[in-house]
């Protein structure tokens, strides 16, 4: 949500200290020591959540957080029965694996904007994002992983010699001279998914926070040409009107990136 932006900061010098990572390292081997923090924080406060819900004992209809964490369950499980036709234990464990990490990784966008900085800056951190799934870095290795088991998927289900077969007999059939562009379509169609995977879900998580920047730059607007009261008004009802629209899309974006997994995978096990 959006906040006072700091006194005596350009918008551009704003915008840009929002945006910039806490790292460590440099060039390729850069670490976005904020995206790894709050990512693998997340993860463990999740997975604590639902070990907890899995352990409570209850007589009768299960209530509380068991009955909600059963009900996101069943969500899950039915869109990938729906879509998966096979043994789908592991799918299922995967979609409330992504469905509920993402949520909450995207959820921190509704944080007010200046807070982590200010708790990072307790601690020595002059920069903090706290929005994962809003680093480029932290999606397309979530998708990376979505990658490595489409291909896992399909050489199970056709072995090795069928899945490098398809490679050079789909689509355009076995004929020496379609070889190459089969080879090619194929590359395209397999690198596509997870870039499309990764870049969906940090577009929006993006733009998302993006909105919310400029929306506290409206604040300080605000400040400069009316007064304080103007500042506080237009910043509540502009950023808790912009926050209830983004609960919509962390959730949105959640479910995309879980049922697109699922949907890569099906595709990927079946024969050409």
């Amino acid at each position: 949500m959006a906040t006072e932006a700091g006194h005596g900061e350009s918008p551009t010098d704003y915008i840009v200290h929002h945006l910039t990572h806490l790292k460590v390292g440099s060039g390729f081997w850069t670490f976005h020591v904020d995206t790894l923090l709050i990512s693998a924080s997340l993860a463990v406060i999740v997975g604590a959540l639902l070990v907890s819900a899995a352990r409570v004992k209850s007589q009768g209809a299960p209530r509380g957080l068991r009955a909600f964490v059963e009900w996101v369950y069943e969500f899950v499980d039915g869109n990938v029965a729906d879509i998966y036709h096979g043994n789908r234990a592991f799918l299922v464990a995967l979609g409330m694996t992504l469905f509920t990490w993402v949520v909450g990784m995207n959820a921190m966008d509704l944080l007010p904007l200046d807070l982590p900085g200010s708790v990072a800056g307790l601690f020595g951190a002059e920069y903090f994002r706290v929005v994962p799934t809003a680093d480029l870095n932290g999606t397309v290795a979530m998708a990376l992983v979505v990658f490595v088991l489409i291909i896992g998927y399909s050489i199970r289900a056709k072995g090795i010699g069928g899945y490098l077969h398809e490679w050079i007999a789909a689509p355009f059939g076995s004929n020496p001279l379609m070889w190459i562009p089969n080879i090619f379509l194929n590359a395209v169609e397999l690198i596509a998914k997870p870039v499309s995977l990764s870049m969906r879900l940090f577009g929006n998580m993006y733009a998302g926070e993006i909105l919310f920047m400029l929306i506290a730059l409206l604040g300080m607007a605000f400040a400069v040409s009316v007064g304080g009261i103007a500042l506080f008004i237009g910043q509540v009802i502009f950023g808790a009107a912009w926050a209830v629209f983004h609960i919509l899309i962390v959730l949105l974006q959640a479910y995309i990136f879980m049922v697109l997994p699922v949907v890569y995978i099906s595709m990927a096990e079946e024969h050409h």
